[in-house]
């Protein structure tokens, strides 16, 4: 461990500050917050994306204080493996999302799962010292019980579950045949800053939280008794962070999550509340493949990593709320790229 306190897991600049450091999939979502969280304490940190999901405005902060960025696709292992020399941690977070995986299943699987595995590979051949894969708590498909520890059952829903933890098991795989140093993170559901509401990565945080700013009405699918456990996005990467820097994680799979469960519905009323108006709600058909419940259970992030979360829900929405207010485009703007039915191919229509 990197760390014998709280304060000191969380404060790791005095030892990370002469690695370099690797992020795949560091223009996205939670990527990006990593790479914020990151770049100030290391020496070197390389971003890798090929930009179908993630931007290159996420990012724009940490390139300008002298991060690298290469756009390349995560299958392109030759250009990778190039990357990979005099890498200490590679956080592996690219990958396709749920509703992709509907309309496009073997594309996820090549992306999620066989590129996890070459990725894996390239790492140990390239002497890189230790790799982080960014799983999901989509892996466990609807909860058997809860709060759901890392021993709960998989039986992911979606090809997008099925190929994550394919990627799962690849790297738990090298840690032990291999004795090659890997982590497997499962993020429960995250929200904050530069999360998606467009395309087929849409969630329903952004999308409840815009639509309730342009007065329009909240689109539940099914009866929104589904839950979900939200963490914010800096609370998520930084557990992350801390999995990646820490010698107990080594080998080791760990939920990070809020450890609070909120069905849609009730989401939906929380979205109204942080607006100070009434919403109203649309019931539409149900997802495919959608989970009916998750609800995390992060004792081992806390014993290994000293993670807890520092924003509650009702902080984490009223922070987003406050990042949509200052963006330059508006909210109607912002949803003219909005698509309702996200599991269908927009390439095709």
């Amino acid at each position: 461990m990197l760390g014998q306190n709280d304060n000191e897991k969380n404060d790791m600049s005095a030892e990370t500050k002469n690695l370099t450091v690797l992020v795949t999939g560091g223009a996205g979502f939670i990527g990006s917050e990593l790479c914020r969280q990151l770049q100030p304490q290391v020496a070197r940190l390389l971003i890798v994306d090929n930009l179908m999901n993630g931007k290159i405005d996420n990012i724009a902060p940490v390139i300008s204080a002298g991060a690298e960025f290469h756009r390349l696709d995560i299958r392109n292992v030759e250009a990778l493996e190039v990357l990979l020399l005099g890498i200490d941690v590679v956080f592996h977070l690219a990958c396709l999302g749920v509703r992709h995986s509907i309309h496009s299943p073997l594309e996820s699987h090549e992306v999620n799962a066989t590129a996890t595995l070459t990725l894996l590979a390239a790492c140990q051949r390239s002497g890189v010292g230790r790799c982080v894969y960014v799983s999901t708590s989509e892996v466990y498909g609807t909860a058997q019980w809860a709060p759901m520890s890392e021993d709960h059952p998989t039986s992911p829903m979606t090809v997008y579950g099925a190929a994550k933890l394919a990627g799962e098991s690849y790297a738990r795989a090298f840690y032990r045949t291999y004795d090659y140093p890997t982590v497997v993170i499962r993020p429960f559901n995250s929200f904050g800053p530069r999360c998606h509401h467009e395309g087929d990565s849409g969630e329903v945080i952004p999308k409840f939280l815009l639509r309730a700013l342009a007065g329009k009405p909240l689109i539940v699918h099914g009866d929104g008794s589904q839950t979900r456990d939200f963490t914010y996005v800096s609370d998520t990467a930084r557990g992350i962070l801390l999995a990646g820097f820490s010698e107990a994680a080594l080998g080791q799979t760990i939920n990070i999550g809020q450890g609070k469960e909120i069905t849609i519905n009730e989401l939906a009323q929380r979205v109204g509340e942080i607006l100070g108006r009434n919403t109203q709600v649309v019931h539409a058909e149900p997802r495919p493949g959608d989970v009916l419940r998750l609800f995390a259970q992060s004792a081992r992030a806390r014993e290994l990593l000293g993670f807890t979360p520092a924003y509650s829900l009702a902080e984490g929405l009223q922070c987003l709320k406050s990042w949509y207010e200052q963006q330059p485009s508006s909210v109607e703007q912002l949803l003219q790229h909005e698509v309702v039915k996200n599991w269908h191919d927009q390439r095709t229509d």
